[in-house]
Parts: C-alpha cells; structure tokens; sequence
C-alpha cells in the first residue's frame, strides 16, 4: 500500500500537469488582458487562475483544450497588441476589429502556423506590416484596412497560396501592390486610399519600393 506521502506527491504532480501544459496560452491571453482597456468589461471572465482559458468568454478551444479562436472584434477595447499571442500554436481565427488598438503588429504574429484568419481592421495601428506573415501558410483573410499602417506590402505575402482576402485599404503604405500569387486575383479596391502606395508592380519593369523612404 503507497504511503501517505507518496499519494500526496502523486496528487500534486496531477494537479501542476495540466496547468504546465495548458496554462501558457491562458497567461499569453492574460498579458493581452493586461495591456488593453475594457471599459464594458467584456474580458471580465478571464481569470488567470484557471487551468486553461477555455470557459472564458469570446475564446474556442478544440477538444484538446487548445485555444483556436479570440473573437473580441467591436468590444470597445483600447490598449495594444503583445508579442504573447504568437505562443498560441493551435490558433486559427484573429478577431479583433473594430477597436481603438494602437501600436504596432507584433512580429510574432508570424508563428500562428494554422491561423486562417486575422482580421485587425478598423483600429489605429501604425507601423509596418511584418513579412513574418508571410509564414502563415494556413492564411485565407488578411484584413488591416482602416489602420494607420506605412511602409511597402510584403512580398512574402505571395507565397501564401491560401490566400483568398487581402484588405489594406485605408492607410498610408508605400511602393507598389504584388501581381503574382494570390493578388492576382484581389480587386485594386482593397488597395484603395493609400496616398503612397502606388499602381500594380510592372515585373522587371521597377523597384516594387519606390517612394518608399
């Protein structure tokens, strides 16, 4: 018969388990909490002492208790993105439009490998588009109209064969707009009200990042 001890260890092991292997996602998903203002108090559920984020409001887990959505699009939020949320590796919808985010998108976006949607649009983010995302091999909308975005398109953005939506209209970028992969077939209008950024790139013709100082 096990002794008392080795019952107690065997139940603490249990119980650090599960919030070891779980718990990362919930703390990157704090520390998004934690860097915006929620005056409606829409993330008034996420607490941080549970063992996983999947009970929380405006989250979908898969059955392996693996965030796969963030839905918190026209929720009044106001604050910045953080680095953290490239930790969640099963995540496959970004819905955070229709806010008053500021600052920049984080690099590590670019690590959401079975993201199939980021829809950022209607914020105040600035800064540039990061070519990261251009890793996001599973991505099928990319939508960052209405945003304070500069600086080129990424070419990297072309090797993303799933790629069906583009939207950047709407804010200050630069150079010139992809013809090949997937934006051959994205309309000139999701390109629209971008000062600087200039017609479809004429191949070997010119430097897709003229005027782009």
């Amino acid at each position: 018969m096990a002794s008392p001890i080795l019952l107690w260890a065997f139940s603490v092991i249990l119980a650090v388990i599960p919030s070891v292997l779980g718990n990362s996602e919930g703390d990157a998903l704090y520390t998004l909490r934690r860097s915006l203002t929620d005056p409606d108090n829409v993330l008034q559920s996420w607490d941080p002492t549970l063992v996983n984020p999947c009970t929380w409001f405006h989250i979908t887990c898969n059955q392996d208790n693996r965030v796969t959505r963030v839905d918190l699009g026209n929720s009044n939020l106001s604050g910045h993105l953080v680095l953290e949320l490239g930790k969640l590796e099963h995540l496959q919808y970004l819905e955070l439009y229709k806010n008053n985010i500021q600052g920049t998108i984080p690099t590590e976006l670019g690590n959401l490998k079975s993201l199939i949607s980021l829809d950022l649009y209607n914020n105040n983010i600035s800064g540039t588009i990061p070519p990261s995302l251009g890793k996001l091999k599973s991505l099928v909308f990319l939508r960052l109209n209405d945003n304070k975005l500069t600086g080129p398109i990424p070419r990297e953005l072309v090797g993303i064969s799933s790629l069906k939506v583009v939207d950047v209209s709407n804010n200050d970028l630069c150079g010139t707009i992809p013809t090949t992969g997937p934006f051959e077939h994205i309309p000139l209008n999701n390109f629209e009200k971008n000062p600087r950024l200039e017609g479809p790139e004429l191949l070997g013709l010119a430097s897709y990042d003229t005027n782009c100082s």
